[in-house]
């Protein structure tokens, strides 16, 4: 989801809520402790130079089950990071404290923020010498014709 997406979505909603990838919501008391952007300089696998840049958001839970974040007060603080920061509509990367400190994508489904898990992944197959995943398909799927009957269509 990018930047853009996320602040029309938080100009039609009364609430904020985000859902963690097991279905359990973030407490409501939640604190946006970061809005900024992250710049990821680096070199793969196969020696090609990346850049990589996403809009960072926080996610912190504290004591104070008094506090809620209310979708303006979001807007205010994105409107004034992309100023301060230059941040551009950047996809959305949401930390958030668990075992460790999670990176998760973002989605939304009409009412909720969705956190979306997110995987490491080889950026340089081709050069690590990993073959291509290929879809397997049942060849009987793939035509309701006999292939070779008389009347078929390929031999």
């Amino acid at each position: 989801m990018k930047l853009s997406q996320v602040k029309s979505v938080l100009k039609e909603l009364e609430t904020i809520g985000f859902q963690l990838p097991n279905g359990e919501l973030v407490p409501s008391h939640f604190h946006v402790t970061e809005v900024g952007k992250i710049t990821k300089h680096f070199i793969d696998c196969g020696g090609t130079v990346r850049n990589e840049e996403v809009v960072n958001f926080q996610l912190w839970n504290a004591n104070d089950y008094d506090h809620r974040l209310h979708p303006e007060k979001l807007l205010n603080i994105i409107e004034l990071s992309e100023k301060v920061l230059n941040i551009e509509d950047l996809e959305i990367e949401v930390e958030y404290q668990s075992d460790t400190i999670g990176k998760f994508g973002l989605e939304f489904n009409g009412h909720n923020f969705l956190l979306t898990n997110k995987q490491t992944d080889c950026l340089a197959k081709d050069k690590c010498g990993i073959p291509i995943e290929k879809t397997e398909v049942e060849l009987s799927t793939l035509n309701d014709e006999p292939c070779c009957s008389p009347d078929g269509n390929c031999c």
